[in-house]
């Protein structure tokens, strides 16, 4: 071996410090999907700083709790949670809708380290940078382009804005997250090819309004792949429709211009789904509530939108008991649902949220009654949705498989966004692989839930 001869008197060759324990943060998510997107932006930038995230809090330097506010209830889980956190753990960051009262955080756990509140990456991120500095190293900061996110890997959320323009009396959303902000159109097309690119096979498109995308910055024209796109929504789900995954629409109000998407869900480009809001039916308690659009209205919209599309789903939510609603009232809003024929329902008693401007109406109903109505709406809608489960026995559907046991595979249809509808029991399925698309054939159904055979 030739070289040159080694000196004694030469320093020693320099190597990469080891590296000291990699800071390791706790995550609790907590919410709906619009804060389980801000939990995924909060973890993407964790992950691409160095940090390692822990399944429990024993291996966590600090926790993050990601909370909600929008409801009694919700505030009771998150400071429940938070507590938690502090009991096993004693270091706790709080962020999300219940943030945007710190004074509620913090009256009742003085001794967390930082509140923020939602949709807050840079301030969560500048709190755990005080508290638990980062160890940056390129072998360990790298992250998926498609960043962290908290829901298997064959669906994801798309959260196209953020905020809220209505003041509807029950709900306190503008007061946490602030006016409407659209996302630039180019930016979420980008963010939907990556997850795509990924192995997502199901976008769901969330927001506080998500008609009313566009609406703040006048629909805009951005840029994808070289070509000019409005912000809006149905220039967006247009695009989306390219990338060949399923598209669900949520949180829609039935304005006039969602009219226009139901011709892309003739032709297949989105899901025959559509989330909408209605709340309730009377006119009256509508415009207490300071909704759009009366019940007459909505249901000549609904009758139109199945003319062009006839398998279309739709799930809405309803308020019972709001403040002054009445028997007769209540009465409208069951004699609504025999009309619109609802595919699924979800029902909430009246909660008086701290902050909110109904807390102020007269006629405040006692919480029995409240629960009462919920409950017998439940009941009367368990019909309807039975029946239009029914009329799919016999039928060929097509479904992505969410899960697979010893009793076949676990799977969804078009009409079934993961969570809060229902599923597809594939009997025969034990082959098939989580995130595969599989065409069935209906047999059987109960309440909420399909039973089939692989076609």
């Amino acid at each position: 071996m030739t070289g040159r001869a080694s000196r004694t008197d030469a320093k020693p060759k320099t190597t990469r410090p080891a590296k000291t324990k990699i800071p390791t943060v706790g995550f609790v998510s907590l919410g709906c999907p619009k804060a389980t997107v801000d939990s995924e932006q909060i973890l993407t930038r964790m992950r691409a700083e160095g940090y390692a995230i822990s399944g429990s809090y024993a291996g966590a330097d600090l926790v993050v709790v990601n909370t909600c506010g929008f409801i009694d209830a919700a505030v009771a889980e998150s400071l429940d949670a938070i507590g938690e956190a502090l009991a096993e753990n004693g270091k706790v960051i709080v962020t999300g809708c219940l943030g945007a009262k710190g004074d509620v955080v913090m009256e009742a756990h003085p001794s967390v380290l930082a509140v923020t509140g939602p949709h807050a990456v840079q301030e969560v991120m500048a709190a755990v940078h005080r508290h638990l500095p980062p160890l940056h190293d390129p072998f360990v900061d790298l992250v998926p382009e498609q960043g962290i996110r908290l829901t298997p890997q064959h669906y994801a959320y798309l959260k196209i804005s953020e905020g809220c323009n209505h003041h509807c009396t029950f709900c306190i959303i503008p007061a946490l997250r602030g006016p409407l902000v659209s996302r630039p159109i180019g930016d979420v097309m980008r963010e939907a090819e990556a997850l795509a690119r990924s192995g997502v096979k199901e976008l769901l498109v969330i927001s506080q309004d998500t008609s009313a995308y566009g609406v703040d910055i006048k629909y805009r024209t951005g840029f994808w792949e070289g070509r000019p796109l409005k912000t809006r929504l149905y220039d967006l789900c247009q695009a989306l429709g390219e990338l060949d995954v399923w598209v669900r629409l949520h949180y829609v109000y039935p304005y006039p211009s969602v009219d226009e998407l139901l011709p892309l869900m003739a032709e297949g480009r989105i899901l025959p789904y559509l989330d909408v809001p209605f709340q309730h039916a009377s006119e009256r308690i509508l415009k207490l509530m300071k909704r759009p659009a009366s019940s007459e209205k909505v249901l000549e919209r609904i009758a139109a939108w199945r003319r062009v599309v006839p398998d279309l789903t739709i799930r809405s939510t309803f308020i019972t008991g709001f403040p002054g609603e009445t028997e007769r009232e209540f009465n409208e809003l069951l004699d609504f649902l025999d009309e619109a024929q609802l595919d699924r329902v979800g029902a909430f008693a009246y909660s008086p949220v701290e902050g909110a401007a109904a807390n102020e109406l007269p006629g405040a109903l006692p919480e029995a009654v409240r629960e009462e109505r919920r409950l017998r709406l439940m009941q009367h809608q368990e019909d309807i949705s039975t029946q239009r489960l029914e009329a799919k026995i016999g039928r060929r559907i097509r479904v992505l498989v969410d899960d697979v046991d010893d009793e076949g595979a676990i799977a969804r249809s078009a009409a079934d966004a993961p969570d809060i509808d229902g599923l597809v029991y594939v009997t025969d399925g034990h082959d098939l692989l989580i995130g595969d698309f599989a065409e069935v054939t209906v047999t059987d159904c109960d309440v909420h839930d399909l039973f089939a055979t692989l076609a």
